[in-house]
């Protein structure tokens, strides 16, 4: 009879690193890309070392889910990231991992909050990618905690599934002949495709592709597709709950889609899908493997907000999704402005 496991403290690293001009855009602007890639970097780091904590099959980290994410202030070339983490949730299967974003100025010692973050995580075998190991609880600093975060598990679970069922609809990529015949500020100008060849360094040791590589070619084709649309400069503003719905494996071509769903006068939102085409295993056939929303602002010369042209819609369907997109702005709005009046 094999002993009850006991509960761990919530683990907790820091992990930080000084952002190079390889990590911004033409005018020192740290991709939103850059940033997702460091907080999962942080994320799989403190999980995969969580489940490592007791005996038994020896596994990886795996991102199933990142929960909605909000730029708060921009990072700059020649500032340091320090990515903090920490587990504040785990079920049988799956572990929360909060992360928050700090930036700062080493001439000046100033530090700003520029990003919190929450992801989940599922641990996988080393000796088998299909088998799911079980986690070593937490210690919870009070009951209503665990239930707190319960309460979490049981939403992202839901959404995850609700995600899936609309999953299966294909983006076919815009050509650059058949750009010049669109409109532009319309859907179908600005929509844009990026393909990707998957090698060992954008893998984990099983082999399959890093969550935050993935969410790093995301974040650059939402981006492509804001950049057309307003032709300035543009930052990520938040990204929506990316959901990971399959593995994508080494030597996989990934082709990473993007397009405008819905623009209000100051930012965009962007639908954007991956899907995997492994080459060696034809016979699988193409996938859809990871979906999302992207927030985008564009901004002057001197970084400061200017207005959206308006979305051109052609049809019923860009009419659906631009609703659809405004329902999520403005319940997204509420909610910042519910979290600020709670504010002290």
């Amino acid at each position: 009879m094999s002993a009850a496991k006991m509960p761990i403290a919530s683990p907790s690293i820091q992990i930080c690193r000084m952002m190079r001009p390889d990590d911004a855009n033409i005018v020192g602007n740290v991709h939103g890309g850059t940033i997702l890639k460091m907080i999962e970097e942080a994320g799989c780091i403190i999980g995969t070392r969580h489940c490592n904590t007791q005996a038994g099959d020896r596994c990886v980290a795996a991102l199933a889910r990142v929960e909605r994410t909000d730029f708060l202030h921009p990072m700059f070339i020649g500032e340091v990231a320090h990515v903090s983490a920490e587990i504040t949730y785990t079920s049988k299967h799956s572990v929360e991992v909060q992360v928050n974003v700090l930036s700062e100025n080493i001439l000046t010692g100033a530090k700003k909050l520029t990003n919190r973050a929450t992801l989940w995580y599922v641990p996988l075998s080393l000796q088998n990618v299909a088998k799911i190991i079980e986690v070593p609880p937490i210690e919870y600093t009070s009951p209503e905690q665990e239930e707190e975060g319960k309460k979490r598990y049981e939403a992202q679970k839901m959404e995850r599934l609700e995600t899936k069922e609309r999953n299966g609809e294909i983006i076919h990529s815009v050509t650059v002949p058949d750009r010049q015949t669109k409109e532009p500020y319309s859907v179908g100008y600005s929509q844009s495709s990026l393909i990707h060849l998957v090698g060992p360094s954008d893998c984990t040791l099983h082999g399959f592709v890093h969550g935050g590589v993935t969410m790093k070619l995301m974040d650059e084709v939402a981006g492509i597709v804001a950049a057309r649309h307003c032709k300035t400069n543009i930052v990520t503003a938040s990204v929506d709950a990316i959901n990971f719905h399959r593995k994508i494996m080494k030597g996989c071509v990934i082709t990473v889609s993007g397009r405008m769903t819905f623009t209000s006068n100051k930012s965009m939102e962007i639908e954007v899908f991956v899907d995997a085409d492994p080459l060696v295993e034809a016979e699988k056939g193409k996938y859809r493997a990871v979906t999302a929303f992207f927030t985008f602002i564009s901004l002057d010369k001197d970084n400061k907000p200017v207005p959206v042209p308006p979305l051109k819609l052609e049809n019923e369907e860009e009419q659906k999704r631009f609703e659809e997109g405004k329902a999520r702005y403005l319940q997204n709005k509420a909610k910042r402005l519910a979290d600020k009046e709670r504010q002290p």
